[in-house]
């Protein structure tokens, strides 16, 4: 028992700073979403949808083997070693090679005079593949605190670069047109202010690793290199469907927009209020640090797990009512010129609500250890968001995305819990968690309904009142149907 309470409470740590960084990119979209421009929006979405797929291969997926090796050999630092030496070679390769080509490349993605923005995209990529392995090394050594530490200094020095660049430095430069600062960033704040702010937040985390730096014994094994890669390469490629799976939308977006469209505009305003949606994604993180080691501990009690996932879905529903019948006043977070992509915002949300469910289902192959499964099923998700995109985007911009989002979950979930069926059967009451979905879906359309047949203006008294006896209605109705297990036997827990 103390060794689950000890991993729960390792998993809240290393938790804190994943949910504080998701709230703080939540709380920069007011600020961007008003100075920015929608294509500048747009640019700064795509770039970093490239430092998300390129992070992953740079890494080379050395993260999980040292773990697997430095179980294995006398000397745990032997792996971390050869793995530092690895991904810092990489790493330094490929910066060069952003640093020889920044301006070439650049122009060829159409950002001409942003080469120093394409500089400093290298530079995240860099830096941050190099304190993968270094974060992957505290966690080996199970010291959840000062990765804690690290990853929220990280955090808030990104904010604090951000508030920095955005409302102080405009007005120095103004004051002072021969700064050296001018050297580093254009005098007009634009989306190569974020870029520039990640940077320096990366190279801020690696000075805070320098004395571990210092006291790693660096050393390259050959014969251990060899290992590890037959290891980690697989795992780096079957990670790459997962990401691109996640961002393949927002690279598509410059070679798929309908003809005539201003495609980063239309990508700007898209992912603006898909960060609405972030609330049921905020959720669906922190049910996943606290679910992990529930599922792992009490994983052959299947009836439990069914339950779990029962009460999952009609908290994401509540969460998607209490988005969706506010959404006059929660689209008010953006900037007026990007509220044209609201109507997305409830789609999103349920893509999130069916990836969550998702994490519930795929717990059968983590607990029968059938993990080959995985990779099936993410590339089953990858395939219908590329052909969906690629067949539709042209025609319907950002909506072919949210389907392909849409759709790209609910088969992930057939097909998981199809296999599911087959090789760990959970007793999951499908009826039951339906009801709670075609509720949820059927009481945000009368919402509609009632705004177009009453004329209920936006943000009025009387669309909030009517709103909020839905919402109670649902929440009457959740727990009607699960009142007969609020006193379930605490012993099955």
């Amino acid at each position: 028992m103390g060794v689950l309470k000890k991993l729960a409470g390792e998993t809240a740590i290393y938790g804190l700073s994943t949910i504080l960084a998701r709230m703080i990119n939540f709380f920069f979209v007011p600020i961007y979403t008003r100075i920015l421009t929608t294509g500048e929006y747009g640019s700064y979405s795509e770039i970093m949808s490239y430092i998300a797929v390129l992070q992953v291969v740079l890494v080379l997926g050395l993260e999980t083997g040292c773990f697997r090796f430095a179980n294995k050999v006398e000397d745990p630092s032997k792996p971390f070693g050869t793995a530092f030496a690895t991904v810092l070679g990489v790493s330094l390769l490929f910066f060069m090679a952003m640093w020889l080509f920044a301006d070439p490349i650049a122009s060829l993605m159409g950002y001409d005079g942003y080469g120093k923005m394409i500089l400093y995209t290298g530079g995240i990529l860099a830096l941050d593949s190099i304190t993968a392995i270094l974060f992957a090394r505290l966690r080996f050594l199970q010291k959840a605190f000062k990765f804690a530490v690290f990853k929220t200094i990280k955090i808030l020095s990104e904010l604090g670069f951000n508030l920095l660049l955005f409302f102080v430095v405009p007005a120095y430069l103004a004051a002072n047109p021969t700064s050296a600062l001018l050297n580093f960033i254009p005098a007009t704040p634009d989306f190569s202010y974020i870029i520039f702010a990640v940077f320096l937040s990366c190279a801020v985390c690696t000075l805070l690793f320098l004395p571990d730096i210092m006291r790693m014994k660096i050393t390259f094994n050959k014969p251990l290199f060899r290992q590890m890669m037959v290891y980690s390469i697989p795992l780096m490629i079957a990670g790459l469907p997962g990401i691109l799976n996640e961002s393949l939308d927002r690279v598509l977006f410059r070679f798929l927009a309908p003809s005539g469209a201003v495609w980063r505009a239309d990508l700007g305003e898209y992912q603006a209020a898909v960060k609405l949606a972030v609330i049921m994604n905020l959720f669906i993180q922190m049910f996943r640090y606290a679910a992990e080691p529930f599922f792992f501990a009490r994983g052959k009690n299947k009836e439990l797990l069914a339950k779990v996932m029962e009460y999952f879905t009609a908290f994401c529903v509540l969460i998607f009512l209490g988005v969706t019948l506010y959404m006059d006043l929660i689209g008010l977070i953006l900037g007026k010129d990007f509220r044209g992509a609201l109507g997305t915002v409830p789609f999103m949300l349920l893509s999130y609500m069916v990836l969550g469910m998702l994490f519930n289902v795929s717990m059968w192959y983590k607990l029968s250890g059938a993990t080959k499964y995985a990779i099936n099923i993410t590339l089953a998700g990858l395939a219908v968001t590329l052909v969906v995109n690629v067949a539709f985007m042209p025609l319907f911009s950002y909506w072919a995305s949210v389907a392909a989002h849409l759709l790209s979950c609910v088969v992930m979930l057939l097909y998981s819990v199809w296999l599911g069926n087959r090789h760990y059967y959970i007793p999951y009451r499908w009826g039951r968690i339906c009801r709670y979905i075609v509720c949820g879906i059927a009481l945000f359309a009368l919402s509609v309904v009632l705004q177009h047949v009453f004329g209920l203006g936006q943000m009025s008294l009387l669309k909030l009142g009517v709103n909020t006896v839905l919402v109670l209605g649902y929440m009457a109705f959740v727990y009607k149907m699960i009142k007969n297990d609020i006193h379930y036997e605490s012993k099955d827990c």
